[in-house]
């Protein structure tokens, strides 16, 4: 009877400690994610403000986020092939891009327009920047600044962040042709830094020191006009996904970062939360 109570014991014991290692293996994961270089802003740590990835290292140390920020068209196209899980973007999704995704707001972001620090000129109209990045205003004089010309700065086609900006200003295609185009925010940033004549935009979460954001309509680029609307440049960061790609782990992770505490990321950021 002892024998038969010890060996009833031991398989009961047995069992547990395989389920444990069976849930420790499945806990050990990791998350593709692919898409935009300004919400990968959001998910880095940058300037001393950690980031999202690293945020959530300590809520779950045992994913893995494997993050490839090659622009939002790619990362939409990533998501629909389901060669990754997750796909980031700065814009809203075209309609042909809708089918068979879902999308998750997790930040409202402001498109800031950058000149150097060197730059005199504070303020722009629509219009003016309209025109500048079409090429009907060519000189800073002509905005009140230098009789210098206009370097004029954007991002690559394809980017989010160009999709949102021409679609806004109502450029779409008419980009001016000596354009001075540059993959990622980091390169932009790095370009209108030490240009004293150039003019770019990036994410309000993106400017550093080694920048001048210039006020737009007489609006400055701050979290509080962006949230009362009298700030216009803005967009959504986007997760966007295959239900049938997704995993546990993945929606886990996309819960997070609408959770408070995520959202505090988003803030500590410079970005606007969503809750």
């Amino acid at each position: 009877m002892k024998l038969g109570k010890t060996l009833i014991v031991l398989g009961i014991l047995g069992a547990v400690l395989a389920g444990c290692s069976t849930q420790a293996d499945n806990s050990n994961t990791s998350i593709t994610i692919n898409g935009s270089t300004s919400v990968a802003e959001l998910f880095e740590t940058t300037n001393g403000h950690e980031g999202i990835i690293d945020a959530y290292k300590t809520v779950a140390p045992n994913v893995t986020i494997k993050m490839s920020p090659t622009g939002s068209s790619d990362g939409i196209k990533a998501a629909q092939s389901g060669s990754t899980e997750i796909g980031m973007s700065s814009r809203q999704l075209k309609t042909e891009e809708k089918t068979g995704l879902t999308s998750v707001m997790i930040a409202v972001d402001a498109i800031a327009i950058v000149v150097n620090p060197e730059n005199s000129v504070d303020n722009l109209t629509s219009q003016q920047l309209t025109d500048i990045y079409t090429g009907k205003i060519t000189n800073w004089k002509d905005v009140g600044g230098k009789d210098a010309p206009i370097s004029v700065v954007a991002r690559e086609s394809g980017s989010g962040t160009r999709g949102a900006f021409e679609e806004l200003l109502e450029i779409k295609d008419q980009m001016v042709t000596s354009a001075n185009e540059f993959n990622g925010t980091g390169a932009v940033r790095t370009e209108v830094s030490q240009n004293p004549n150039a003019i770019g935009y990036l994410s309000l979460g993106a400017i550093d020191d080694h920048l001048k954001a210039i006020h737009l309509n007489d609006v400055e680029a701050t979290v509080d006009n962006v949230k009362n609307g009298s700030y216009t440049l803005q967009r959504p960061f986007l997760l966007v996904y295959k239900e049938d790609v997704v995993t546990d782990a993945d929606k886990a992770f996309i819960d997070w970062v609408l959770s408070p505490e995520g959202q505090q990321i988003v803030t500590a950021k410079k970005y606007i939360a969503v809750n």
